[in-house]
């Protein structure tokens, strides 16, 4: 049997799942909440996979598979290995997409802390932070932007400007109050 005919080794291990383990994920049974914003950007990650960064990556792998001897062919190699990368991103965002449920947070008129809120909040020191509760695939810590699934989205969830919300955090129980509720457009 000839070289061509042999399947190449899975590179990688466990990490290469389908769809990656490091891949936000909504819980069994939980709609795929997201922003405006937040499907624009998984639109369009999904569109340069698909238009620019795989077809150049297709193309150094077929001038790498021209050059012979494909099994210490390092461009041949890593090329492969990043094709299967980028397939595996292009299928988990078209999966993401086909579940997700567009949730507009702008005008909404309630009273309480919802999808698509942002929250401003102060702890017993006094300290203020702002949340804003997104999507798991919009999950951006740096700028306060928290997933609806995670512990503090939960636990600010339903409550109102002005309540005392009890967090339970690695440090023991802490008290923060709601000082302020908005709903506005995500970029």
């Amino acid at each position: 049997m000839t070289k061509a005919f042999t399947r190449e080794p899975d590179v990688g291990g466990p990490e290469e799942e389908e769809d990656g383990p490091l891949e936000p994920r909504s819980p069994a049974g939980a709609k795929n909440y997201i922003t405006p914003g937040g499907y624009r950007r998984l639109q369009e990650e999904l569109k340069e996979l698909a238009v620019t960064i795989r077809p150049e990556v297709a193309r150094v792998v077929s001038w790498a598979a021209e050059n012979g001897d494909r099994s210490e062919n390092g461009d041949y190699i890593y090329g492969k290995r990043r094709l299967r990368e980028i397939d595996r991103r292009m299928r988990f965002l078209t999966k993401r997409l086909r579940a997700a449920e567009v949730v507009e947070p702008k005008g909404r008129d309630v009273p309480g802390v919802f999808f698509g809120a942002t929250v401003v909040v102060e702890d017993e020191e006094g300290e203020r932070r702002t949340y804003s509760i997104v999507g798991v695939d919009e999950i951006d810590l740096e700028r306060g932007r928290i997933s609806w699934i995670s512990p503090m989205a939960r636990a600010l969830m339903k409550h109102r400007e002005g309540d005392l919300v009890s967090l339970r955090t690695p440090g023991g129980r802490r008290e923060v109050q709601i000082l302020s509720v908005k709903y506005i457009p995500f970029d």
